[in-house]
């Protein structure tokens, strides 16, 4: 961990804005393509903190970025962008600043391709000997299931922030599994990820710096017996985005996680681990589950979490950050430190 803060930089804040049309008290269902793009509130939030110590310059990842970029020549870049389509679409704004040859936080467009190419972070994870969901990627609707336990859960291959994760996702039959697969093929254009049903408990595990200073934040435990009574037992668009709204927020998560020392500790090594082999950087949210053994298994890694700034929105990063003593404002900072003594900007 470093306190150390950097002098006032020339800082890019490189982001996506969800359209007002897309905001979740507004989209429909069926309609999650903006879903992982940040509200204007949340990308304003973080500028106004940056805006503290920083000369900040707003910047939207779209057909101009190359241009505003080039043409500010920023001497850091706060990295929010998430792209739209495609498996390496959270890479393009690293690969722009690597031509650049400006530095940013967060890790490379390598480490962000692999991890949100779910089934290709998981081969890495379980190479290294990290316990993983076993899986199959489907480009076809299965006509049986030879070779495929259920319960399963029915995902896309290479998407975040639960799009495409429906309650339907939680599949106990032929038929559901291929309506599922059907429904990913066809929607998302993309391969259907299927994996066992993991029977345990769900954890969300924030990390901050990097190695070796690197910090696990609080667990934060999501509890699945809180949602609606004829909601499947799995953290869904809806019950990401749906039923826990700022209005009526779900008392849905346990910051710090009610857990033993020695599954705690079990998680925060296992996190560490994974933060490494996937070369993270400055910040990281890793998704965790229990198999019915209770050995935890990592679900997904996210190397750009969200952090929403109204508490009620009930974002996990922020969350654990709370618990641990840290203000929004201070992730924040803690983020732009940790980026500049990596990259020697101090």
């Amino acid at each position: 961990m470093t306190d150390r803060r950097p002098r006032k930089l020339k800082i890019a804040l490189a982001h996506n804005v969800r359209p007002p049309e897309n905001e979740r008290t507004q989209a429909p269902l069926a309609d999650d393509r903006f879903a992982e793009w940040d509200s204007p509130e949340t990308i304003a939030a973080i500028a106004r903190v940056l805006e503290d110590h920083h000369d900040v310059t707003p910047i939207e990842l779209n057909a101009e970025a190359y241009e505003n970029l080039r043409n500010l020549r920023p001497e850091l870049v706060f990295n929010m962008a998430e792209g739209l389509e495609g498996p390496a679409r959270e890479g393009i704004l690293p690969s722009l600043l690597d031509l650049l040859h400006i530095p940013y936080t967060g890790p490379s467009a390598t480490t962000l391709n692999l991890c949100l190419h779910k089934a290709r972070a998981n081969e890495v994870l379980a190479y290294h000997g990290i316990p993983v969901p076993q899986h199959r990627i489907l480009t076809t609707v299965p006509a049986s299931l030879d070779a495929f336990a259920l319960p399963a859960v029915v995902k896309p291959l290479y998407e975040g922030s639960s799009k495409g994760v429906r309650d339907s996702s939680f599949v106990q039959s032929l038929a559901e599994l291929q309506h599922e697969v059907q429904r990913i093929l066809d929607t998302y254009h993309q391969p259907a990820l299927v994996e066992p049903f993991l029977a345990g408990r769900e954890f969300t595990v924030a990390l901050l710096g990097n190695p070796p200073a690197l910090e696990v934040l609080p667990i934060v435990e999501i509890r699945l017996d809180q949602l609606p009574e004829t909601a499947n037992p799995l953290y869904s668009y809806e019950a990401k985005w749906l039923w826990d709204v700022p209005e009526q927020p779900l008392p849905i998560f346990d910051c710090p996680a009610r857990i033993e020392d020695s599954l705690r500790g079990r998680i925060e090594d296992i996190c560490r681990r994974t933060f490494e082999i996937l070369e993270c950087a400055d910040w990281c949210r890793i998704d965790m589950r229990l198999d019915q053994t209770g050995t935890p298994h990592v679900l997904e890694v996210n190397p750009l979490p969200g952090i929403l700034p109204n508490p009620a929105e009930n974002s996990c990063f922020p969350k654990a950050a709370r618990t641990k003593g840290l203000s929004f404002e201070e992730i924040v900072h803690r983020v732009v430190a940790n980026a500049c003594e990596r990259h020697g900007i101090c």
